[in-house]
């Protein structure tokens, strides 16, 4: 850069930079304020949004919290949960709903209800653990339904390693309804192998493999 000979040229050169750049400055000045205000403002907005959906997800929950649940229990609680969909639709509370949707869905014998709840949830979600259980609760509901070979390639998805146990009981189910007793019992075993190392309580297993025990001691 030329060196400045005196204050007039100093004075001069800073006018007529500030000319050529001064509204750009201002401007981005302006914008960098919005982008804070505007990133606060999301923020703000993002957190209302949560708490709104986790007070209305504890509403679901606590109405539907009773051992049994008439019809009208059931139809009113699916319909909140339709509700928190429709205002609240890309929260963590949102997907919870939908699982807990699919439960009252069984119980009011609505599998394709269920179904529908469990695969929005197993396709839409980016959150691993949320998306694995959708899988693993589609698996039970294609058992139900008597598929057990559709369970067995829903339980390929990538579970998360957390949900090992219970993967490996639900496969042992499924291997169990196809008739192949001895992939049931390899698949129980794996099940409650993982369940000690994680430390994680799996409660029936355990009985199911009793109740493979005695049948064969009967033949």
């Amino acid at each position: 850069m030329v060196e400045l000979r005196s204050e007039e040229e100093q004075l001069d050169a800073v006018k007529r930079w500030w000319k050529e750049n001064g509204m750009s400055l201002i401007a981005g000045a302006v914008l960098a304020a919005a982008g804070v205000f505007g990133w606060n403002a999301w923020q703000n907005y993002q957190q209302g949004q949560s708490e709104a959906a986790s007070m209305r997800y504890q509403q679901i929950v606590n109405m539907t919290s009773a051992n049994e649940l008439g019809e009208e229990e059931l139809a009113s609680a699916r319909e909140m949960v339709s509700e928190l969909n429709d205002e609240h639709g890309d929260t963590l509370y949102a997907e919870l709903a939908l699982l807990l949707d699919a439960r009252l869905a069984v119980q009011q014998g609505d599998l394709e209800g269920a179904r529908t709840a469990l695969e929005k949830v197993a396709s839409e979600s980016s959150r691993r653990y949320v998306q694995s259980l959708a899988w693993l609760r589609l698996a039970r509901v294609e058992l139900a339904d008597g598929n057990p070979t559709q369970a067995l390639a829903l339980l390929d998805e990538p579970i998360s390693d957390a949900l090992a146990a219970q993967r490996a009981n639900v496969r042992g189910d499924a291997f169990a309804a196809q008739g192949d007793t001895e992939a049931a019992r390899d698949a129980w075993e794996t099940a409650m192998e993982v369940s000690q190392t994680q430390d994680q309580p799996l409660y029936g297993v355990q009985f199911k493999l009793d109740d493979l025990g005695a049948e064969e001691a009967t033949q």
